[in-house]
Protein backbone atom coordinates (compact mmCIF):
# COMPACT_ATOMS: atom_id res chain seq x y z
CA UNK A 1 0.00 0.00 0.00
CA UNK A 2 1.20 3.49 -0.86
CA UNK A 3 -0.96 5.21 1.74
CA UNK A 4 -0.10 5.93 5.34
CA UNK A 5 -0.75 3.09 7.80
CA UNK A 6 -2.98 5.25 9.98
CA UNK A 7 -5.17 6.08 6.99
CA UNK A 8 -5.54 2.42 6.13
CA UNK A 9 -6.49 1.64 9.74
CA UNK A 10 -9.18 4.34 9.84
CA UNK A 11 -10.72 3.17 6.57
CA UNK A 12 -10.57 -0.49 7.60
CA UNK A 13 -12.35 0.27 10.85
CA UNK A 14 -15.02 2.27 9.02
CA UNK A 15 -15.61 -0.60 6.58
CA UNK A 16 -15.75 -3.10 9.43
CA UNK A 17 -18.37 -0.98 11.19
CA UNK A 18 -20.57 -1.13 8.12
CA UNK A 19 -20.12 -4.88 7.82
CA UNK A 20 -21.01 -5.34 11.49
CA UNK A 21 -24.53 -4.18 10.81
CA UNK A 22 -24.44 -0.52 11.80
CA UNK A 23 -26.63 0.25 8.81
CA UNK A 24 -29.20 1.58 8.34
CA UNK A 25 -28.76 4.75 10.35
CA UNK A 26 -32.51 5.35 10.10
CA UNK A 27 -35.48 3.62 8.51
CA UNK A 28 -37.99 4.95 6.00
CA UNK A 29 -41.54 3.52 5.98
CA UNK A 30 -41.01 1.14 3.02
CA UNK A 31 -37.64 -0.23 4.12
CA UNK A 32 -39.05 -3.71 4.62
CA UNK A 33 -40.22 -3.87 1.01
CA UNK A 34 -36.71 -3.43 -0.41
CA UNK A 35 -33.53 -5.50 -0.50
CA UNK A 36 -31.51 -2.28 -0.62
CA UNK A 37 -31.15 0.93 1.34
CA UNK A 38 -31.79 4.39 -0.06
CA UNK A 39 -29.37 7.27 0.60
CA UNK A 40 -31.41 8.87 3.37
CA UNK A 41 -31.19 5.61 5.34
CA UNK A 42 -27.40 5.34 5.26
CA UNK A 43 -26.10 8.92 5.14
CA UNK A 44 -25.52 10.75 8.39
CA UNK A 45 -27.23 14.13 8.51
CA UNK A 46 -25.27 16.87 6.79
CA UNK A 47 -22.52 14.73 5.25
CA UNK A 48 -23.95 14.67 1.72
CA UNK A 49 -24.48 18.42 1.61
CA UNK A 50 -21.01 19.01 3.01
CA UNK A 51 -19.50 16.80 0.31
CA UNK A 52 -21.51 18.50 -2.43
CA UNK A 53 -20.21 21.84 -1.19
CA UNK A 54 -16.63 20.57 -1.36
CA UNK A 55 -17.14 19.16 -4.85
CA UNK A 56 -18.68 22.40 -6.10
CA UNK A 57 -15.94 24.55 -4.61
CA UNK A 58 -12.31 25.18 -5.43
CA UNK A 59 -9.83 22.38 -4.80
CA UNK A 60 -7.88 22.50 -1.54
CA UNK A 61 -4.48 20.88 -2.24
CA UNK A 62 -3.42 17.73 -0.42
CA UNK A 63 -0.59 18.55 1.99
CA UNK A 64 0.52 15.03 2.84
CA UNK A 65 3.28 12.96 1.27
CA UNK A 66 3.17 9.71 -0.70
CA UNK A 67 5.92 7.18 -1.34
CA UNK A 68 4.61 6.69 -4.88
CA UNK A 69 1.56 7.58 -6.98
CA UNK A 70 -1.68 6.04 -5.74
CA UNK A 71 -2.76 3.13 -7.93
CA UNK A 72 -6.37 3.19 -9.15
CA UNK A 73 -8.11 0.36 -11.02
CA UNK A 74 -11.34 1.12 -12.88
CA UNK A 75 -13.71 -1.67 -13.95
CA UNK A 76 -16.56 -0.06 -15.86
CA UNK A 77 -18.62 -0.23 -19.09
CA UNK A 78 -16.69 2.57 -20.76
CA UNK A 79 -16.87 0.82 -24.16
CA UNK A 80 -20.55 1.82 -24.45
CA UNK A 81 -21.95 4.80 -26.35
CA UNK A 82 -22.60 6.92 -23.25
CA UNK A 83 -19.77 9.29 -22.34
CA UNK A 84 -20.79 9.14 -18.67
CA UNK A 85 -17.88 6.85 -17.83
CA UNK A 86 -15.23 8.75 -19.73
CA UNK A 87 -16.38 12.01 -18.15
CA UNK A 88 -16.24 10.48 -14.67
CA UNK A 89 -12.69 9.42 -15.38
CA UNK A 90 -11.66 12.84 -16.67
CA UNK A 91 -13.33 14.66 -13.80
CA UNK A 92 -11.69 12.41 -11.22
CA UNK A 93 -8.20 12.70 -12.70
CA UNK A 94 -8.38 16.45 -13.27
CA UNK A 95 -9.61 17.02 -9.72
CA UNK A 96 -6.76 14.80 -8.46
CA UNK A 97 -4.40 17.01 -10.46
CA UNK A 98 -5.86 20.09 -8.80
CA UNK A 99 -5.49 18.43 -5.40
CA UNK A 100 -1.84 17.63 -6.11
CA UNK A 101 -2.29 13.87 -5.63
CA UNK A 102 -0.08 11.77 -7.89
CA UNK A 103 -1.84 8.77 -9.36
CA UNK A 104 -1.67 6.01 -11.97
CA UNK A 105 -4.76 4.31 -13.42
CA UNK A 106 -5.45 0.91 -14.92
CA UNK A 107 -8.69 0.63 -16.90
CA UNK A 108 -10.74 -2.50 -17.58
CA UNK A 109 -13.38 -1.62 -20.19
CA UNK A 110 -16.55 -3.51 -21.05
CA UNK A 111 -20.01 -2.92 -22.45
CA UNK A 112 -23.11 -2.55 -20.30
CA UNK A 113 -24.34 -6.08 -21.04
CA UNK A 114 -21.02 -7.84 -20.39
CA UNK A 115 -21.57 -8.95 -16.80
CA UNK A 116 -19.24 -11.95 -16.97
CA UNK A 117 -16.41 -9.88 -18.45
CA UNK A 118 -16.63 -7.48 -15.53
CA UNK A 119 -16.46 -10.42 -13.13
CA UNK A 120 -13.39 -11.69 -14.97
CA UNK A 121 -11.75 -8.29 -14.66
CA UNK A 122 -12.57 -8.22 -10.95
CA UNK A 123 -10.94 -11.63 -10.49
CA UNK A 124 -7.82 -10.27 -12.17
CA UNK A 125 -7.77 -7.27 -9.85
CA UNK A 126 -8.25 -9.55 -6.84
CA UNK A 127 -5.30 -11.68 -7.89
CA UNK A 128 -3.16 -8.51 -8.09
CA UNK A 129 -4.72 -6.84 -5.06
CA UNK A 130 -1.36 -5.73 -3.69
CA UNK A 131 -0.89 -3.48 -6.73
CA UNK A 132 -3.87 -1.21 -6.06
CA UNK A 133 -4.87 1.40 -3.52
CA UNK A 134 -8.34 2.12 -4.92
CA UNK A 135 -10.67 0.01 -7.05
CA UNK A 136 -13.60 1.71 -8.74
CA UNK A 137 -16.35 -0.54 -10.05
CA UNK A 138 -19.09 0.67 -12.38
CA UNK A 139 -21.33 -2.43 -12.37
CA UNK A 140 -23.05 -3.40 -15.60
CA UNK A 141 -26.08 -4.08 -13.36
CA UNK A 142 -26.19 -4.06 -9.59
CA UNK A 143 -27.81 -7.43 -8.83
CA UNK A 144 -25.76 -9.22 -11.49
CA UNK A 145 -22.50 -7.92 -9.99
CA UNK A 146 -23.46 -8.10 -6.31
CA UNK A 147 -21.10 -10.99 -5.56
CA UNK A 148 -18.30 -9.15 -7.33
CA UNK A 149 -18.92 -5.99 -5.31
CA UNK A 150 -18.89 -7.95 -2.05
CA UNK A 151 -15.69 -9.79 -2.95
CA UNK A 152 -13.85 -6.60 -3.90
CA UNK A 153 -15.08 -4.84 -0.79
CA UNK A 154 -13.73 -7.68 1.35
CA UNK A 155 -10.11 -6.89 0.47
CA UNK A 156 -8.05 -4.86 2.92
CA UNK A 157 -5.40 -4.06 0.30
CA UNK A 158 -7.51 -1.37 -1.37
CA UNK A 159 -10.58 0.81 -0.90
CA UNK A 160 -13.57 -0.09 -3.07
CA UNK A 161 -15.81 2.60 -4.60
CA UNK A 162 -18.93 1.92 -6.68
CA UNK A 163 -19.95 4.24 -9.50
CA UNK A 164 -23.42 4.68 -11.01
CA UNK A 165 -25.46 3.11 -8.21
CA UNK A 166 -26.80 4.66 -5.01
CA UNK A 167 -28.80 1.77 -3.52
CA UNK A 168 -26.51 -0.31 -1.26
CA UNK A 169 -27.74 -3.89 -1.20
CA UNK A 170 -28.62 -5.07 2.29
CA UNK A 171 -27.46 -8.63 1.69
CA UNK A 172 -23.84 -7.92 0.77
CA UNK A 173 -21.39 -9.64 3.10
CA UNK A 174 -19.00 -6.72 2.59
CA UNK A 175 -20.07 -3.19 1.81
CA UNK A 176 -17.83 -1.00 -0.38
CA UNK A 177 -16.33 2.09 1.18
CA UNK A 178 -18.59 4.50 -0.72
CA UNK A 179 -21.14 4.74 -3.53
CA UNK A 180 -21.17 7.58 -6.08
CA UNK A 181 -24.13 8.25 -8.34
CA UNK A 182 -27.04 10.38 -9.39
CA UNK A 183 -30.43 9.34 -8.06
CA UNK A 184 -32.34 7.73 -10.91
CA UNK A 185 -35.48 7.82 -8.77
CA UNK A 186 -35.16 11.55 -8.13
CA UNK A 187 -34.38 12.12 -11.80
CA UNK A 188 -37.44 10.14 -12.84
CA UNK A 189 -39.72 12.26 -10.64
CA UNK A 190 -38.11 15.49 -11.87
CA UNK A 191 -38.68 14.34 -15.45
CA UNK A 192 -42.25 13.28 -14.64
CA UNK A 193 -43.17 16.70 -13.32
CA UNK A 194 -41.61 18.42 -16.31
CA UNK A 195 -43.31 16.17 -18.87
CA UNK A 196 -46.74 16.58 -17.27
CA UNK A 197 -46.38 20.34 -17.05
CA UNK A 198 -45.40 20.51 -20.71
CA UNK A 199 -47.59 17.82 -22.32
CA UNK A 200 -50.58 17.59 -19.99
CA UNK A 201 -52.82 14.64 -19.19
CA UNK A 202 -54.00 11.54 -21.04
CA UNK A 203 -50.87 11.07 -23.16
CA UNK A 204 -49.98 7.76 -24.81
CA UNK A 205 -46.35 6.69 -24.65
CA UNK A 206 -43.98 3.78 -25.28
CA UNK A 207 -40.68 3.01 -23.62
CA UNK A 208 -37.22 1.73 -24.46
CA UNK A 209 -36.22 0.24 -21.13
CA UNK A 210 -32.75 -0.96 -20.19
CA UNK A 211 -31.93 -4.17 -18.31
CA UNK A 212 -34.30 -5.44 -15.59
CA UNK A 213 -32.93 -4.27 -12.27
CA UNK A 214 -32.73 -1.32 -9.89
CA UNK A 215 -31.54 1.28 -12.38
CA UNK A 216 -34.25 0.62 -14.94
CA UNK A 217 -36.88 0.15 -12.24
CA UNK A 218 -36.18 3.72 -11.21
CA UNK A 219 -35.44 5.42 -14.52
CA UNK A 220 -38.31 3.74 -16.37
CA UNK A 221 -40.57 2.22 -13.73
CA UNK A 222 -40.73 5.22 -11.41
CA UNK A 223 -41.28 7.56 -14.36
CA UNK A 224 -44.06 5.37 -15.75
CA UNK A 225 -45.79 5.07 -12.37
CA UNK A 226 -45.57 8.82 -11.82
CA UNK A 227 -47.07 9.94 -15.15
CA UNK A 228 -49.76 7.28 -15.02
CA UNK A 229 -50.79 8.15 -11.47
CA UNK A 230 -50.52 11.93 -11.69
CA UNK A 231 -51.75 12.53 -15.24
CA UNK A 232 -53.50 9.38 -16.47
CA UNK A 233 -50.92 8.55 -19.14
CA UNK A 234 -51.13 5.21 -20.97
CA UNK A 235 -48.13 3.02 -21.76
CA UNK A 236 -48.81 0.85 -24.83
CA UNK A 237 -45.47 -0.93 -25.16
CA UNK A 238 -42.22 -1.47 -23.24
CA UNK A 239 -39.15 -2.71 -25.08
CA UNK A 240 -36.04 -3.91 -23.25
CA UNK A 241 -33.14 -2.58 -25.31
CA UNK A 242 -30.37 -3.54 -22.85
CA UNK A 243 -29.04 0.03 -22.81
CA UNK A 244 -27.66 -0.47 -26.33
CA UNK A 245 -27.98 1.78 -29.38
CA UNK A 246 -29.22 -1.22 -31.36
CA UNK A 247 -31.89 -1.88 -28.75
CA UNK A 248 -33.15 1.70 -29.00
CA UNK A 249 -33.24 1.48 -32.79
CA UNK A 250 -35.05 -1.86 -32.84
CA UNK A 251 -37.52 -0.87 -30.13
CA UNK A 252 -38.37 2.43 -31.81
CA UNK A 253 -38.77 0.81 -35.23
CA UNK A 254 -41.27 -1.62 -33.72
CA UNK A 255 -43.09 1.14 -31.81
CA UNK A 256 -43.47 3.36 -34.86
CA UNK A 257 -44.87 0.52 -36.95
CA UNK A 258 -47.03 -1.32 -34.41
CA UNK A 259 -48.06 1.46 -32.00
CA UNK A 260 -48.62 4.64 -34.04
CA UNK A 261 -50.79 6.03 -31.25
CA UNK A 262 -47.70 6.53 -29.07
CA UNK A 263 -46.58 10.15 -29.31
CA UNK A 264 -43.79 9.87 -26.72
CA UNK A 265 -40.84 7.49 -26.59
CA UNK A 266 -39.04 7.41 -23.24
CA UNK A 267 -35.45 6.12 -23.43
CA UNK A 268 -33.58 4.97 -20.33
CA UNK A 269 -30.06 5.95 -21.39
CA UNK A 270 -28.00 7.81 -23.99
CA UNK A 271 -27.25 4.83 -26.22
CA UNK A 272 -30.90 3.86 -26.66
CA UNK A 273 -31.89 7.49 -27.15
CA UNK A 274 -29.39 7.82 -30.00
CA UNK A 275 -30.65 4.59 -31.57
CA UNK A 276 -34.22 5.79 -31.17
CA UNK A 277 -33.43 9.07 -32.94
CA UNK A 278 -31.79 7.16 -35.80
CA UNK A 279 -34.87 4.98 -36.24
CA UNK A 280 -37.19 7.99 -36.26
CA UNK A 281 -35.09 9.78 -38.86
CA UNK A 282 -34.90 6.64 -41.01
CA UNK A 283 -38.70 6.47 -41.08
CA UNK A 284 -39.20 10.24 -41.36
CA UNK A 285 -41.03 10.37 -38.00
CA UNK A 286 -38.64 12.53 -35.98
CA UNK A 287 -41.02 15.54 -35.99
CA UNK A 288 -43.99 13.47 -34.82
CA UNK A 289 -42.47 11.91 -31.70
CA UNK A 290 -41.48 13.52 -28.42
CA UNK A 291 -38.23 11.74 -27.48
CA UNK A 292 -36.41 11.68 -24.16
CA UNK A 293 -32.94 10.57 -23.19
CA UNK A 294 -31.28 10.11 -19.85
CA UNK A 295 -28.31 11.83 -18.29
CA UNK A 296 -27.72 14.95 -20.37
CA UNK A 297 -24.55 13.62 -21.95
CA UNK A 298 -22.77 15.56 -24.68
CA UNK A 299 -24.40 13.43 -27.37
CA UNK A 300 -27.84 14.14 -25.95
CA UNK A 301 -27.29 17.89 -25.78
CA UNK A 302 -26.10 17.89 -29.38
CA UNK A 303 -29.28 16.03 -30.36
CA UNK A 304 -31.41 18.59 -28.47
CA UNK A 305 -29.69 21.44 -30.28
CA UNK A 306 -30.25 19.64 -33.59
CA UNK A 307 -33.97 19.24 -32.87
CA UNK A 308 -33.71 15.45 -32.72
CA UNK A 309 -34.17 14.94 -28.96
CA UNK A 310 -36.72 16.86 -26.93
CA UNK A 311 -35.77 16.53 -23.27
CA UNK A 312 -33.49 14.70 -20.86
CA UNK A 313 -32.87 14.54 -17.11
CA UNK A 314 -29.45 16.18 -17.03
CA UNK A 315 -26.87 15.21 -14.46
CA UNK A 316 -24.26 17.68 -13.35
CA UNK A 317 -22.06 14.94 -14.68
CA UNK A 318 -18.60 15.80 -13.36
CA UNK A 319 -19.81 15.77 -9.75
CA UNK A 320 -19.29 12.00 -9.45
CA UNK A 321 -15.69 11.97 -10.66
CA UNK A 322 -14.77 15.05 -8.66
CA UNK A 323 -16.37 13.55 -5.55
CA UNK A 324 -14.33 10.38 -6.01
CA UNK A 325 -11.12 12.42 -6.10
CA UNK A 326 -12.19 14.24 -2.94
CA UNK A 327 -12.96 10.89 -1.29
CA UNK A 328 -9.43 9.70 -2.10
CA UNK A 329 -8.02 12.87 -0.58
CA UNK A 330 -10.14 12.43 2.55
CA UNK A 331 -9.01 8.82 2.84
CA UNK A 332 -5.34 9.76 2.47
CA UNK A 333 -5.81 12.38 5.19
CA UNK A 334 -7.50 9.93 7.56
CA UNK A 335 -10.88 11.64 7.22
CA UNK A 336 -12.88 8.82 5.64
CA UNK A 337 -15.43 9.09 8.45
CA UNK A 338 -16.43 12.53 7.15
CA UNK A 339 -17.69 11.12 3.84
CA UNK A 340 -21.32 10.28 3.07
CA UNK A 341 -21.75 6.57 2.43
CA UNK A 342 -23.70 7.47 -0.73
CA UNK A 343 -22.78 10.56 -2.72
CA UNK A 344 -25.42 12.01 -5.08
CA UNK A 345 -24.94 14.57 -7.82
CA UNK A 346 -27.54 17.09 -8.96
CA UNK A 347 -30.12 16.56 -11.75
CA UNK A 348 -32.19 19.08 -13.72
CA UNK A 349 -34.06 18.89 -17.07
CA UNK A 350 -32.49 20.09 -20.31
CA UNK A 351 -34.97 20.54 -23.15
CA UNK A 352 -35.51 21.93 -26.62
CA UNK A 353 -37.36 25.03 -25.42
CA UNK A 354 -34.27 26.33 -23.63
CA UNK A 355 -32.22 29.09 -25.20
CA UNK A 356 -28.76 28.32 -26.47
CA UNK A 357 -27.32 30.32 -23.57
CA UNK A 358 -29.29 28.31 -21.01
CA UNK A 359 -28.14 24.97 -22.43
CA UNK A 360 -24.58 26.26 -22.64
CA UNK A 361 -24.70 27.35 -19.00
CA UNK A 362 -25.92 23.94 -17.83
CA UNK A 363 -23.32 22.20 -19.93
CA UNK A 364 -20.45 24.32 -18.66
CA UNK A 365 -21.39 23.64 -15.05
CA UNK A 366 -22.00 19.93 -15.61
CA UNK A 367 -18.79 19.34 -17.55
CA UNK A 368 -16.49 21.79 -15.83
CA UNK A 369 -13.70 19.19 -15.69
CA UNK A 370 -14.34 16.88 -18.63
CA UNK A 371 -15.05 19.63 -21.15
CA UNK A 372 -18.03 20.92 -23.11
CA UNK A 373 -19.19 19.06 -26.21
CA UNK A 374 -19.28 15.41 -27.19
CA UNK A 375 -16.13 13.48 -26.35
CA UNK A 376 -14.21 11.82 -29.13
CA UNK A 377 -14.69 8.07 -28.99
Amino acid sequence: MKRLLTTALVSTLATAALADGHLPLKELPDIGDRDYWVPDEVNADGKLQAMQDVVGGAAVPYTGTLDAPVQIALIYPSADTSDFWARNYLAMTKRLDQLGIAYETTEFASRQIEHSLQSTYANQVEQDAYLYDYVILGPSELASLSDTISKLAGFDDFRTYVWAFHTPLKYLDNQPDAWFDFSSAAGALTMCDYMISRLGEGVTMAMNRGIPGITDNQRSGDFKACVEEKAGWTTVYEHYGEYQREGGFEGTSLILQAYPEATIIHNANTAMAMGSVEAQIALGKEKEIFSTGWGGTGLELEAIRAGELDATPMRMGDDVGAATAEAIRADLEGRADELPFVFLGRITVAHDQMSAAEIDGLEQEAFRFSGVGALER
